[in-house]
């Protein structure tokens, strides 16, 4: 008999065939099966990868476009995000607590849909005619809709079994809140989208780390991965979240790789080496190259430049503030701003302090006000300005600084500030004629960011300079602790008395705006653009603005606001526009049936994680190999460990919460639910986990069904709509 050595398979053969059957002649018969079930696995392989998929992303597509355009008015926040896109399409400069790049987006849907950027999306105006608002809607809708399948092929790298994976798919589709969030001219859909990219990127390098590291594929997958923790950082800061999920997995791969004495150094070296490239320098590079963009596109002077240094300002078209004259003199009237990141304008208004002196209130403000205007005065006893030659301001000259609006001194005496108790308050306080040395206030020049040398005189934007009492030796300090109502929510300034830093930024300024018609104007040829401090410098208003907004407990009443252990349970819904009868009408509500599932699968799969663990310790065998159990315990973790990440910082969190911020935690808790009743029913026969997720499945579509008017738009009275208000903190009608 002929011998025939059969070729290896390496995916089913062990590593050595030591039996004869590999030295059998292959009959025809064998060709013939072999045949056929090539033909079953690619006949199965094209159901589950490409019609399967299709038909989720077709049926999901019906779901985020259907009746999208049936409110024809600005819903909710469309108001803020519509605006923004407003910006970009006239090149304005605007300020905004969110990174670029999501807006940047609406922006382009906006261009597509052939808007012009003119219209003021004013919360409930309806849309003019003539603009495609349904074009920017549907542009926006398109990132939710494509989450389904990424739900589902990431069910498939996670080893779910093919129901779990639509089953999955579905939970994603068919939830009432972040169906209805991505229908409307805003972020969340974006964020939701990047971060199950950057989730599914997560999940396929790992399959790549254990089955060929260092392959094409895995260095492609690694890079994906870091491309898409900057792509999901670039909408909101949520996307933070996402990279502590990917950093934990990282720092643990590494740290096993570490025991591993079979591993040569210079290969774990390497795996830190692009690991450091792939997940750092990349998404960094794209956050950063979002703010390029955004600065290059936005160059003209628009609502937003007060966030701003009065440098980068100077540089907008249409900013006059390269109109300054260069140099200070007495007699001059100016607006001076804090050099710290995200410095304020020195302000004061008419209002008192309610406690301390009980003076004029002297605070920080970032937007173009009348009340940010002073003029620079000699010192008590001193003559008058000749009025035809202007005398320049030197270095450690003492000078008053009059509020221009009230003609009252800058001032600061031994109260302590508002809220910075272990330094000086700052008031306004006398006039021309009553006043003391309290009043003086000594300039003393730190450097000028155009010259080598430090100048003996103060020019406008450039030079930087302390703000000293001359009675107390104190430094005029910008704090940006944020006052409360009765400050108006502006900043605090104070007067540093212990130990006064002359190398704290906080107590440098620099002249913003400057006027004097006896003094010839200046040019903006003489000022540079340095991307990275304005990069620096946006980032940090960014973080301060975020960091003001806080609870106000006269909004709470108004059911906009929300608390973190409010969302898991669906405790609450949110209605996102006007409730009259003749309204089209939303009511931001998750799946009951999901939210409620999807944290109690949460719990499930702690105690199950624990229970495994005491089993193993006890010797008792649940999995039959090792990597049965490395995919249980990282499915969990991603399900688990995702939701913890993007849930628990919400409670530790000073600022206002609303009901959307649980939208990318919950993408995780479907995950967990899913897994947990795939892992679950793979304990019983096979007929009863089908069913079991069949059943499922159809109860998830028909409460959907029941709820999904809240997404699409209702019309008429709410109180039709009684009998879907399960929960007695559902405001969908008024009692």
């Amino acid at each position: 008999m002929q011998k025939i050595l059969r070729k290896r398979n390496p995916l089913t053969d062990d590593d050595e065939d030591t039996s004869t059957e590999s030295l059998l002649p292959i009959s025809e018969d064998d060709k013939n099966i072999k045949r056929r079930r090539q033909d079953a696995d690619a006949a199965n392989y094209q159901l589950y990868h490409v019609y399967v998929p299709a038909v989720l992303t077709i049926v999901s597509l019906w779901t985020r476009l259907y009746k999208i355009s049936w409110a024809n008015y600005v819903v909710w926040d469309e108001a803020h995000f519509g605006k923004f896109a407003s910006f970009y399409l006239k090149r304005e400069f605007y300020f905004d607590v969110h990174p670029p790049m999501g807006k940047m987006l609406l922006g382009f849907a906006g261009l597509m849909s052939f808007y012009n950027g003119s219209f003021s999306f004013e919360s409930g105006k309806e849309f003019p005619t003539e603009m495609n608002y349904t074009g920017m809607r549907v542009f926006c809708a398109l990132f939710g809709a494509f989450m389904v399948p990424l739900a589902y092929f990431t069910g498939i790298q996670l080893n779910f079994t093919k129901p779990a994976c639509v089953l999955l798919a579905c939970m994603v589709m068919f939830d009432i809140a972040t169906l209805e969030i991505s229908r409307f001219i805003l972020l969340d859909s974006m964020l939701l989208f990047f971060t199950a990219f950057a989730t599914y990127s997560l999940v396929v390098f790992r399959n790549y780390q254990i089955s060929s590291p260092f392959s094409r594929e895995w260095y492609i997958w690694l890079f994906i991965s870091g491309l898409s923790l900057g792509m999901v950082t670039s909408v909101k800061w949520v996307g933070l979240f996402a990279i502590a999920l990917v950093g934990l997995n990282t720092i643990e791969d590494l740290w096993e790789m570490f025991g591993d004495l079979k591993m040569h150094p210079i290969t774990y070296l390497k795996h830190w080496y692009w690991r450091i490239v792939f997940l750092i320098v990349v998404p960094v590079t794209f956050y950063a190259f979002n703010f390029y963009l955004h600065f290059w596109i936005l160059n003209h002077s628009g609502s937003g430049d007060g966030q701003m240094s009065s440098l980068f300002q100077a540089n907008l078209i249409g900013n006059k503030l390269n109109d300054n004259p260069p140099n200070i003199a007495y007699g001059s009237m100016v607006s001076i701003r804090s050099s710290t990141r995200g410095g304020a304008l020195l302000h004061s208004h008419k209002e008192t302090f309610p406690e301390g002196s009980m003076q004029q209130q002297v605070t920080g403000y970032h937007h173009a006000d009348s009340n940010n205007k002073w003029i620079v005065k000699r010192a008590w006893n001193l003559p008058e300005d000749d009025e035809k030659t202007p005398v320049f301001i030197k270095n450690g000259d003492a000078v008053r600084l009059v509020h221009e609006q009230t003609k009252k001194n800058l001032h600061s005496h031994k109260f302590p500030g508002p809220m910075t108790k272990k330094e000086n308050e700052v008031s306004c306080h006398g006039n021309e004629t009553n006043g003391d040395e309290t009043d003086l206030w000594v300039i003393e020049v730190v450097d000028d960011v155009t010259a080598w040398r430090k100048p003996t005189t103060i020019k406008s934007l450039t030079t930087r300079f302390l703000i000293r009492n001359q009675k107390s030796n104190c430094l005029l300090r910008y704090t940006g602790e944020v006052l409360p109502d009765w400050g108006f929510k502006q900043n605090e300034v104070v007067c540093q008395r212990r130990n006064p830093d002359t190398r704290d930024v906080a107590n440098m300024w620099n002249i913003e705006n400057h006027w004097n018609d006896k003094l010839p104007h200046g040019s903006s040829s003489q000022y540079g653009r340095r991307f990275w401090k304005d990069f620096a410098d946006l980032n940090v208003a960014m973080w301060n603005s975020n960091n003001a907004l806080t609870p106000d407990p006269d909004k709470e009443p108004d059911g906009l606001t929300s608390h973190p252990w409010q969302w898991p349970f669906v405790s609450l819904g949110l209605r996102i526009c006007g409730w009259e009868d003749t309204h089209v009408k939303f009511f931001l509500l998750g799946h009951p049936i999901l939210w409620i599932g999807s944290s109690i699968s949460l719990i499930l799969f702690a105690v199950f994680y624990v229970v495994y663990i005491i089993r193993w310790q006890r010797k008792c065998t649940d999995w039959s190999n090792l990597a049965e159990w490395n995919n249980f315990v990282f499915a969990g973790k991603i399900g688990f460990m995702g939701w913890f990440l993007h849930y628990i910082p919400f409670f530790i969190m000073g600022r206002v919460t609303y009901l959307h911020h649980y939208f990318p935690a919950l993408y995780f808790a479907l995950i967990n639910f899913a897994f947990m009743i795939d892992h679950i029913g793979l304990k019983f026969q096979p007929w009863i986990h089908r069913g079991f997720i069949y059943t499922l499945g159809g109860v998830i579509f028909i409460v959907y069904m029941y709820f999904a008017d809240f997404a699409f738009g209702i019309k008429g009275p709410a109180k039709a709509y009684a009998g879907r208000r399960w929960n007695k903190d559902w405001n969908i009608y008024n009692n």
